[in-house]
């Protein structure tokens, strides 16, 4: 299950799209391996009749039980968790049935820091705490894979960002007006009045005769 990226401002660019550290379902992988050996011994240690079909039902029957909230609850968590570092914002998703999320702009971050234990250093990963101004929050990301790198990512687009809305800032006051955002190719030429002509003012005036 991909992120949706129908969600996406126009012109908003998704930088790294990422899952929890995949060692965070080890545990249940582990755990799922473990309920399929023992369903391959109730099946080779009970008899092929009616009592032992019995039994290998009701043995299905408890690991199926004992499966969906020890592997297959934590997989799809995993699965359906989402942290979008985008050219705007850095967005959160989580929920396999109920939904929640939490959108950051990179203008509201104040601060990004990462948190590594001695295992998250073994298996490169780690923790991420974004502060951002306003009453919201700050908001925890764990489990994060290459959390350094993903920080420095955060901090790069935060900049990128500050300097973009300078630049549309300063462009607006330049020109007098409000929502002005001169294009690439805006040059003198393209503000010259129709057909190139300069204004009449500007010609130097005929000598006399």
């Amino acid at each position: 299950m991909g992120f949706p990226e129908n969600v996406l401002a126009k012109g908003e660019r998704v930088e790294r799209s990422i899952h929890p550290h995949w060692l965070t379902i080890a545990a249940p992988a582990f755990v799922g391996l473990l309920l399929v050996a023992a369903a391959v011994l109730v099946a080779r240690a009970t008899p092929d009749d009616s009592q032992g079909n019995l039994i290998q039902w009701i043995a299905v029957a408890v690991i199926v039980i004992i499966a969906i909230p020890a592997v297959v609850v934590p997989f799809l968590r995993w699965r359906t968790t989402h942290y979008v570092v985008t050219t705007h914002r850095v967005m959160v998703r989580r929920g396999i049935l109920s939904k929640s999320g939490k959108d950051i702009t990179l203008s509201k971050i104040t601060d990004v820091s990462f948190q590594q234990t001695l295992l998250d250093r073994i298996i490169n990963s780690g923790s991420l705490r974004i502060e951002s101004a306003g009453d919201s929050p700050d908001e925890s990301l764990k489990n994060i894979p290459h959390s350094n790198h993903v920080q420095q990512l955060i901090n790069r687009l935060i900049d990128e960002d500050d300097n973009r809305r300078r630049m549309v800032a300063q462009g607006r006051a330049a020109h007098g007006r409000p929502g002005y955002e001169p294009a690439e190719d805006d040059d003198e030429t393209d503000r010259m009045p129709p057909s190139g002509r300069r204004d009449r003012r500007d010609r130097p005036e005929l000598a006399e005769e």
